[in-house]
């Protein structure tokens, strides 16, 4: 029998959160949804709200928090560089004071912590995959730095508490994510085209489109931090979390246009400072450990993704 868990999700109305608070509300345990509204919306988590297992709480974790739970998923902070770098301050305060805050919280109480890191800790990658044993390659002073320094610090922080106070932590690198409740304005690249095309824009491409990314549908990327969560007590990360498969953004901009049936044309623009020109995780940890790999196509996961947002623009 499902032991039922009382379980904090931070950013938890926002796109992944969303998907994860289901999950486990799903699954039978009491869930704990905290949000500060910055990119999440309560439209996101509108199903859950009459489920007496789910509660909702406004709240920025940058302050602390008491309450009593048995696991904390901390996924709170601005996730896209159009939305982190609009108070860049605060994205560093989110992901550090944020990650204080919740190891405070999960020291008093015991419970177990999974922190949701990213894959902009290795930077502009000089190794190709990325394993969870490279360093990165990261500016520590560029306009993107407050987001990859915040989660850096965020890791050596769990890192630090389990040394120093024996706590049970997860961390989970997470590679690009794409799925439902996407917010339309993050300025990521399958939302950012997604909408162009589905709005007859041309789809903007910037660089030459020959930079990759690896895109994981987002029921793929719960299931590994449900995984990791649930892992063996040794297993604390970090552990890659994505999908290996290597596409171009051109390619990408080519997949959009055809599975939306548009003829949106591709203009490209200059690429952006510390824009990283490869992206691709080695996921032979999580495969060991975890069991996890992905197993949702690309064309699959699109064609998903596109039915929502067709549903959200008409």
């Amino acid at each position: 029998m499902h032991e039922r868990k009382r379980i904090l999700v931070t950013g938890g109305a926002g796109f992944i959160g969303t998907h994860l608070c289901r999950r486990l509300v799903s699954e039978g345990n009491d869930v704990l949804c905290v949000d500060n509204f910055f990119t999440g919306t309560k439209d996101n988590i509108e199903g859950l709200l009459s489920d007496p297992r789910f509660e909702l709480m406004r709240h920025d974790v940058t302050f602390p928090l008491f309450v009593e739970i048995d696991q904390i998923y901390n996924l709170a902070c601005p996730a896209s560089p159009v939305h982190y770098q609009h108070d860049p301050v605060q994205t560093t305060k989110t992901s550090v004071h944020g990650a204080i805050n919740m190891l405070g919280l999960a020291k008093r109480t015991g419970a177990r912590i999974l922190q949701a890191s990213t894959s902009e800790v290795y930077g502009d990658p000089e190794v190709h995959p990325q394993t969870e044993s490279y360093n990165g390659n990261v500016n520590p002073i560029g306009p993107r730095s407050c987001y990859d320094e915040g989660k850096r610090c965020a890791e050596t922080l769990f890192f630090d508490y389990r040394r120093q106070h024996g706590m049970s932590i997860k961390v989970a690198r997470i590679f690009n994510t794409y799925g439902p409740n996407m917010h339309p304005n993050d300025g990521r690249v399958v939302s950012n085209f997604i909408v162009q095309a589905l709005q007859g824009d041309p789809i903007t491409v910037y660089g030459d489109g020959s930079q990759t990314r690896s895109f994981c549908y987002v029921d793929d990327l719960v299931d590994g931090l449900i995984r990791l969560m649930e892992s063996d007590e040794a297993v604390t990360g970090p552990v890659n979390l994505g999908n290996p498969g290597e596409f171009t953004i051109k390619q990408l901009a080519e997949q959009v246009i055809a599975e939306t049936g548009t003829g949106s044309e591709v203009v490209y623009r200059p690429l952006p400072e510390d824009d990283p020109l490869q992206r691709c995780p080695d996921i032979s940890l999580a495969k060991e450990k975890l069991d996890w790999s992905p197993g949702i196509p690309l064309a699959d996961g699109l064609k998903k993704t596109i039915a929502y947002f067709r549903d959200l623009l008409a």
